[in-house]
């Protein structure tokens, strides 16, 4: 898989941004990816090496709105990256080459 298309955008939330002090970085990532494909992404995408990379797959959620209108959100896949050594990462990076493209 190419890189932009494994690594779909960065989270920032307040738990990520604590996590992110520890070089670990949350990204949401395409359903099909494998650790392996995120690995070495997140190597062509930022030239760091990555030491681990963690899933967490998240179900589709259902809200209901009233008695008929039901809102769903879609199955995602989470991935917690963690890089080798003290070098910080540009978590914007992935948001501004989806733009040029």
């Amino acid at each position: 898989m190419k890189a932009l298309y494994t690594v779909k955008k960065s989270l920032v939330t307040e738990k990520a941004l604590k996590m992110s002090e520890n070089m670990t970085y949350t990204f949401y990532v395409d359903r099909k990816a494998t650790k392996i494909d995120i690995k070495t992404s997140m190597k062509e995408l930022y030239g760091h090496d990555v030491d681990n990379v963690r899933i967490i797959n998240l179900p589709d959620k259902k809200r209901s709105f009233g008695r008929k209108f039901v809102t769903k959100r879609p199955e995602m896949k989470k991935a917690l990256v963690t890089f080798k050594g003290k070098k910080k990462v540009d978590v914007t990076k992935i948001a501004k080459e989806k733009t040029k493209k």
